[in-house]
This record gives C-alpha cells, sequence and structure tokens, in this order.
C-alpha cells in the first residue's frame, strides 16, 4: 500500500465491527483499514458457535431482548440491547446479501436455515456456518465485499501506535510496522477526520486464554492512553469449555456442543450442573465457567478462591450419549482438531477446563460508537455500550459488531468533522536490543501468570491487590523502555495488555459485590443498592473508579 498523509476514515481492526464500518464509511469517503496482520487474523475468524439472531418476528425479538437482559445479570443497559436485537435481523440478512452462507437444512444447502440453542437463550436461534466456523465465513464474506470497494484500503501487518489530540479532539493517528509483511518501518502520521477502534478484546492479558495472539488490548489502550474513558473493565467473561490438555492451547470447545446436549461431568464421572443452576449445562456462562472451577478444585464452597491451576480435578465434557448427531458433520473443525491429539467426541471423555474468552467492558460509547473523546469511536468487543451487562448472551459477540459497526460508521457520518492537519510528524524509536525483548517476553510471562492467578474467575480482595502490585511492576519495567525511546511490536503490546490489566484491576478492586462474570469470594451476594450501575475508568494522575447508572 503506498503511504497515505491522510484520510476521510481509519478504522483500527478487520473483524466484523471494522469491516461492516468500513463497507459503510466507503459510501461518503475514503477508508483506510489498519490491521496488525492479515485480515483475516481476528478474533471474528475464530468464532465458533454461531450469531444469535431474531428472525422470527417480535415475538422472537421480544424473547431474545428478555435473554439479554436476563444473562447480563441486572445491568444490560436495555436501550443497547433493544437496538441488538431490533437491528440484528436486518443486518444479518444484509450480510446474507453480501455472500455470507450459512448452514441449511437438506444436502443442496438450498432450505431452511438452521438453528441450534446455547447456554441462557430461551430457544434455538444460533445461525452458524461450515458446522463450527461461523465466525471465518463472516469474516470471509465480509473481507471479500469490502475488497472490491474501491475506496477502502488496507494496511496489514501494521500497527496503530498513538492517537493524536488537538484540542480535546483526536486528528490522526501513528503507524507503524507490525511485521515483515509492512514495508517501510520507521512510523508514520496520518491525519483523518475520525478513528473508529474496532481492535477486539485482550484475552492475552491472561495465560490461558481462546483468544488469539493479537487480542492484546491495543486498542483499549490506545483510547484509555489518549483519555478516553472505559467503562466495566472488571467484567471478563471465561469461556467454560476450553481443551485441557498438557502442554496444548487453550483451544475453544464450543458451548454449542452443549446446546446439542452435550453433559459436563467431574473427576468420579457425576454431572454436577444441578447442584448450581435449573438449567444445567446450558446456564449463563458464568455460572457454568465458575461450577467447573470448583468442581476442578474439588470443593464448592463460594471460600475457593484464584483460578484452575494445571494439577486442578479434571472436568470432561461428554457427547458419547448422542447417538442421533453425526458429530463429525456437525463440528468438524472441533473434531479435526481434537483427532490431532488423539479424541474423538462420539468416543471419548474430553478434558476442559475455563479460559478468559471475552471483555464486556471496553471503551465507553454511546449507542452510536461516540466515546468520551470528540473524533474517536468504537465498537465491538473494544467497546462498551452496556449491551452485555456483567455477563455476555452466547453468540451475542458477532451480531454487536454488525449492528454497532454500523452504527458508529453513521455517526462519523452524521458528525461530519473536518481535516485538522497535525502540527508534527510522529515520533521516531530506536529498535529494542535481543535482550531486551527477551525482557519483554518475560514481563508479558508473569503478566499473564498474575493475570489468571490474581484476577480471574475467583476474586477478593487480597488476591487482587497482588495482581495490582505485579501489574505496576511490570508497568514500571515496561515504562524505562519506553523512555529511553525505545520501541518494537512486542514492547507496545505489553504496554497494552499493562494498562488493560491496570483497568481490570483497579475495576475489579472498586466492585466490592459479586454480579455476573464477577466473583468476589470476599463479597459473594449481589448488592443492587449501591451496584446496579456501570463502573467507569479514568486515568488522569491516578485511576479513579466511579460508579454511574445509565
Amino acid at each position: 500500500m503506498t503511504k497515505l498523509s491522510q484520510v476521510d476514515f481509519l478504522v483500527m481492526g478487520a473483524g466484523v465491527a471494522g469491516l461492516r464500518a468500513a463497507v459503510e464509511l466507503a459510501r461518503h469517503g475514503d477508508v483506510l483499514v489498519v490491521t496488525k496482520e492479515s485480515v483475516a487474523e481476528s478474533n471474528t475468524h475464530y468464532a465458533q458457535g454461531g450469531i444469535a439472531v431474531a428472525m422470527e418476528g417480535d415475538e422472537d425479538v421480544a424473547l431474545h431482548l428478555e435473554d439479554t437482559v436476563n444473562a447480563g445479570d441486572g445491568i444490560v443497559y436495555r436501550p443497547a440491547a433493544e437496538a441488538l436485537v431490533s437491528e440484528g435481523p436486518l443486518r444479518v440478512a444484509e450480510l446474507i446479501e453480501w455472500g455470507a452462507s450459512f448452514d441449511r437444512e437438506g444436502d443442496t444447502g438450498a432450505g431452511e436455515l438452521l438453528r441450534t440453542r446455547e447456554g441462557a437463550h430461551s430457544l434455538p436461534r444460533i445461525l452458524h456456518a461450515n458446522g463450527d466456523a461461523t465466525g471465518a465465513e463472516i469474516s470471509r464474506s465480509l473481507a471479500a465485499f469490502a475488497h472490491v470497494h474501491k475506496r477502502i484500503r488496507f494496511a496489514e501487518w501494521t500497527m496503530v501506535t498513538g492517537l493524536v489530540v488537538a484540542d480535546g479532539r483526536v486528528i490522526a493517528a501513528d503507524l507503524a510496522s507490525a511485521g515483515p509483511l509492512a514495508g517501510d518501518p520507521k512510523p508514520h502520521r496520518i491525519n483523518t477526520r475520525s478513528v473508529l477502534i474496532a481492535a477486539g478484546g485482550a484475552g492475552q492479558v491472561y495465560s490461558d486464554t481462546t483468544n488469539p495472539a493479537v487480542a492484546t488490548g491495543d486498542g483499549i489502550a490506545l483510547a484509555a492512553q489518549a483519555g478516553a474513558e472505559l467503562a466495566d473493565m472488571e467484567f471478563y467473561q471465561f469461556h467454560p469449555t476450553a481443551l485441557s490438555l498438557p502442554g496444548v492451547p487453550r483451544f475453544l470447545i464450543s458451548e454449542a456442543l452443549r446446546g446439542e446436549g452435550a453433559y459436563l461431568r467431574n473427576d468420579r464421572g457425576e454431572r454436577f450442573m444441578e447442584r448450581y443452576h435449573p438449567l444445567l449445562e446450558l446456564a449463563p456462562r458464568d455460572v457454568v465457567a465458575r461450577a467447573i472451577a470448583r468442581e476442578g478444585m474439588g470443593a464448592t464452597p463460594d471460600s475457593v478462591s484464584g483460578s484452575p491451576s494445571a494439577d486442578s480435578r479434571v472436568v470432561h465434557l461428554d457427547m458419547r450419549h448422542l447417538r442421533n448427531l453425526n458429530i463429525r458433520d456437525r463440528f468438524p473443525g472441533i473434531s479435526a482438531f481434537l483427532a490431532q491429539h488423539g479424541l474423538d467426541l462420539a468416543r471419548d471423555l474430553i478434558p476442559v477446563r475455563p479460559a478468559a474468552h471475552y471483555l464486556m467492558g471496553g471503551i465507553k460509547t454511546d449507542l452510536d460508537g461516540r466515546t468520551s473523546l470528540p473524533g474517536l469511536y468504537a465498537a465491538g468487543e473494544a467497546a462498551c455500550t452496556g449491551v452485555h451487562g456483567a455477563n455476555r448472551l452466547a453468540s451475542n459477540s458477532l451480531l454487536e459488531g454488525l449492528v454497532f459497526g454500523a452504527r458508529a460508521a453513521q455517526s462519523m457520518l452524521a458528525d461530519s468533522l473536518p481535516l485538522v492537519p497535525a502540527d508534527a510528524p510522529a515520533a521516531d524509536h530506536k529498535p529494542l536490543s535481543v535482550n531486551e525483548e527477551a525482557l519483554v517476553e518475560d514481563l508479558i510471562a508473569n503478566l499473564q501468570a498474575s493475570m489468571w492467578a490474581y484476577a480471574g474467575l475467583l476474586r477478593q480482595e487480597s488476591t487482587l491487590r497482588e495482581g495490582l502490585a505485579a501489574q505496576e511492576a511490570c508497568g514500571a519495567s515496561l515504562a524505562k523502555l519506553a523512555e529511553q525511546g525505545k520501541s518494537s511490536r512486542r514492547l507496545a503490546e505489553a504496554q497494552a495488555m499493562s494498562r488493560v490489566a491496570h483497568a481490570i484491576l483497579h475495576s475489579a478492586l472498586a466492585r466490592t459485590e459479586s454480579r455476573g462474570a464477577h466473583f468476589r469470594n470476599d463479597f459473594p451476594k449481589r448488592d443492587d443498592a449501591q451496584f446496579l450501575k456501570h463502573s467507569i475508568f479514568a486515568r488522569g494522575g491516578e485511576a479513579q473508579v466511579l460508579f454511574e447508572a445509565w
């Protein structure tokens, strides 16, 4: 790509939210989509289960709304949820028109759309593609549609390393190489009317995660550094079922397996979910994840602290009783991955444990993607509209990207901010030495381990403060390198993860109750009198967390 000095709109991230926004923006201006690796590498691409959408009329939409609100444990911002479920059918129909192919009845693929059910849904409304590769199909179809648009350009293997703020407004962004395919490694500044952050979540903050390596919270950290508010950062969703094999990455075992009837069994072979929730294996994700953690630790009391460790007792997913389901056809991707490790869903018990999966919090926005900083917008997992409350309803994330990606683009167009040239070019930097790069990797590993141990599924003040001490030590070491004018992709990612961890820890300390994905052993009950509100994290001279009702 030819190096640009200005563009109408800059979109950070090439997942479902970023690409949907780019398509909308390109009807009225030139768009640059910046992505840290290839367009195909995003959280969207790895989404297995499906996309939740109510396509059967008003009653279906109303039920989807209530399921979303109920899963969010009291603090879903209802107008956001109403926008999600009411606009979702139109956005999915639009996606199908643009070439997305979802699974249908019959061998020809021309029948009715197939739907499945997942946790906390009152009925089957989850569309899926190629069995268990829904995100990949959505990503493929959106990318193909965007690539033919003459006003959309892509900067692959490129990072946004800073946002330029002048007179209280974002007016430019600094870009730099993020890999060997990016060409000129020197940073450069690009002027723009507005910036959309749609760079996904921050699962790499935790040592155990289902997220790809690119999910380091870069966009969230950049927004906070520029002065934008964050919200609900304490609410990190841990997916209940990631593959648990020594030396194997925490490969996601989709909730759709439980939707098709899979059981969960402890190390004694017992189904245990009846002790935790009447919906059993289809309970909300936070409930199932904590149940698995406690069973794995060999106890059920609320006094259990921390997160599952390598020596935890094994919990299994069991599909052996499902005789009327062609498991390999329904879940081809999961079946193929398990086969590489000698496991078969139809024959074997599959060892599972929770792993960090989805951030309900993020950059605080209104219903149209506007942040607290003019010129800066956010959508998708990087944003927080309050649509998920304290616990995201399964398969609402891809729908969120479609709906709020389009909404954010529409507000960028409506605001029609002028181009304001930045006064100075991007600052140059010095590369890290081999030893310094090794130090950064060690700091990242220590941060991830401490976040898993101290700010995971089951929290309390003492462990959160231990986590904060570890994070602050990591942040100080990273700051020393940055102060020397040093820079690299991994240093930038490490700084982003540290800043996101800082916000998670402070927000989790401030919410002295248990709600949704945030569980405090020292405050195991909900406190609606004080905390039927959203947390707002703002970084001034000191980190500050306030609570406000939306």
